[in-house]
């Protein structure tokens, strides 16, 4: 410990300056957001992208409505960018985005067909046969069970 100096003056912190960071829609700003948006970021990941904080963000988004139509016009402009490309693609003979389109956008299903084919023939004659010989069969090979009795409200039986 240095001589002359007190114990107090080695603790001391210093105060560091704090500025609140002004935050408003400029126009350099908006189209942060809007290029966010346009190539699909959301949340904590478009304020970060146009060089906010996340809290700065939604703050701003509270304050200026125009922030938050900025992101809305940057995902409609993407979604249109998009969109094209894909219909371009369907267009010039790409089946792949003719089925995205059919299916994403107009919710088109695939047909499933499932075919069955069962070429059996059922005999009614046979089919009582053989059931009344494993009647018979059950009746001669059962074992003999006690009877049912009842006693009360409930019903017993030995099995």
């Amino acid at each position: 410990m240095p001589t002359g100096l007190g114990y107090a003056h080695c603790m001391s912190f210093q105060s560091l300056p704090f500025a609140p960071r002004e935050i408003r829609a400029t126009e350099k700003v908006l189209q942060a957001i809007y290029d966010a948006a346009k190539i699909g970021l959301k949340g904590d990941s478009l304020a970060l992208a146009a060089g906010l904080l996340p809290t700065e963000y939604r703050r701003l988004c509270q304050l200026d409505p125009i922030a938050q139509m900025a992101e809305q016009k940057g995902r409609a402009d993407g979604e249109a960018e998009a969109a094209t490309q894909l219909h371009l693609a369907a267009k010039s003979g790409d089946t792949k985005a003719s089925l995205a389109i059919l299916t994403h956008v107009h919710g088109w299903v695939a047909k499933q067909q499932v075919q069955v084919d069962i070429k059996q023939q059922i005999s009614i004659t046979a089919a009582l046969q053989e059931a009344e010989s494993r009647v018979l069969a059950g009746r001669l090979g059962q074992d003999v069970r006690a009877p049912l009795t009842i006693e009360g409200e409930h019903a017993t039986a030995d099995l």
